[in-house]
């Protein structure tokens, strides 16, 4: 797809409005109960268990899907349904099935999400949506084709400490906002963890998609800190690693060498982006950094910085806003990622119910995803200076 650079500095204003009213009071208004519910199925019983599609009044598990058996007693446990299909297409040829929660291997997404779309159903669809440039555009085309809903369950954009960012963002209390750090480290993805010989037996003696993937593939827990705040997008990368010394980064289907690496973007305000995403340094979690002229917001780390938020001239901030009142009163409890995934749920149930894109749509998701495809290629090449395109609509 051609890039297109538009300037942004107009479009940014009304984008950093429309994401914060996705997540507004006023938008996410909680009632008894809407007059239609959204019928879902649900695959993948590992992640895909951990979300809150029984709980949300507008949503009903109509049915569970998974190839191995115990994953797919999680779903019948924790969604309490008992309809399950032998199958994803199964579920995709049902239809009485509304929307489809994808939580397969992350190199299925595209593939699974555009089979369900291509039906007729809303997809949401675990991270990341694509792990080619080619991957992006299809499910960009899929989703137009079809006019149905497409969203990315990214579970930085939910994550308290950003939802507060993009608040201020949206008010202008950052000043100018000129350099984001965003974070991701999960150690031990790609290595010998994941080792033939350590794998478990129901995986057949074969290495899960995790193994030796490449980092930068799986960039969203970190830039969504920057594209989910500002509305920016990342337009050019520098991007270098360190080589893995572990088997599964010495051989894998990927073709990558690479344990960790630290990307350097330029956005399309101009402003610098900080990426790291690591799997073999003793760290853990998603966090980030946001540092504007007139303020400047730190995350709480696991490596003990604490939660601040720094005004100039004023006392600092150390307590986060609590938003618990931004989704219905069942599903007010953290099941991981930061508290995020009630507010993932409920925010792709109410778009659907309401008939409008949700806040992470598919061009949000791709401008999320495809700049960590690109800084995987800036690393195999040395740290190459390489443009990003830009897949929204002219």
């Amino acid at each position: 797809m051609q890039s297109l650079r538009p300037n942004r500095r107009e479009f940014l204003g009304i984008v950093g409005g429309l994401a914060t009213s996705a997540i507004a009071a006023k938008a996410w208004a909680v009632q008894d109960g809407p007059a239609d519910r959204v019928r879902i199925g649900v695959v993948g019983g590992s992640f895909g268990a951990g979300f809150h599609w029984h709980e949300d009044p507008g949503c009903e598990v109509y049915g569970v899907s998974d190839l191995l058996e115990d994953r797919l007693q999680n779903l019948v446990n924790r969604y309490q349904c008992e309809r399950t299909y032998p199958s994803l297409q199964a579920m995709v040829d049902d239809d009485d099935i509304d929307a489809i929660a994808v939580f397969t291997g992350g190199p299925d997404h595209v593939r699974h999400a555009v089979d369900a779309m291509d039906a007729g159903k809303h997809v949401i669809s675990a991270v990341p949506a694509a792990i080619s440039l080619e991957g992006c555009a299809e499910l960009i085309e899929a989703k137009e084709r079809n006019g149905v809903y497409y969203m990315m369950a990214e579970t930085s954009y939910y994550r308290w400490p950003c939802i507060t960012a993009r608040r201020m963002f949206a008010d202008g209390a950052f000043g100018t906002l000129k350099y984001v750090e965003g974070e991701y480290y999960h150690p031990a993805i790609g290595t010998d963890s994941n080792d033939l010989s350590r794998m478990p037996e129901r995986e057949g003696g074969m290495p899960t998609w995790r193994y030796g993937f490449p980092p930068m593939l799986y960039p969203t827990h970190a830039t969504g800190f920057l594209v989910g705040v500002t509305g920016e997008r990342l337009v050019d990368v520098s991007c270098i690693g360190t080589e893995g010394e572990d088997v599964g980064f010495e051989q894998n289907a990927y073709g990558n060498p690479f344990d960790n690496n630290v990307a350097l973007f330029t956005t399309s305000s101009g402003n610098i982006f900080r990426c790291n995403i690591m799997w073999n340094a003793w760290n853990h979690g998603e966090r980030a950094q946001w540092f504007g002229d007139r303020l400047s917001m730190f995350m709480s780390a696991w490596s003990g910085q604490p939660y601040v938020v720094k005004p100039a001239g004023q006392p600092d901030v150390t307590e986060s806003p609590d938003y618990w009142h931004l989704v219905p009163e069942a599903m007010r409890y953290d099941s991981g990622h930061g508290a995020s995934h009630p507010f993932i749920t409920h925010e792709f149930i109410t778009a659907i119910l309401e008939d409008r894109e949700p806040a992470i749509d598919v061009y949000e998701s791709v401008a999320m995803t495809a700049p960590g495809i690109v800084a995987q290629e800036s690393a195999l090449r040395g740290g190459e200076h390489l443009a990003v395109p830009d897949f929204d609509p002219s």
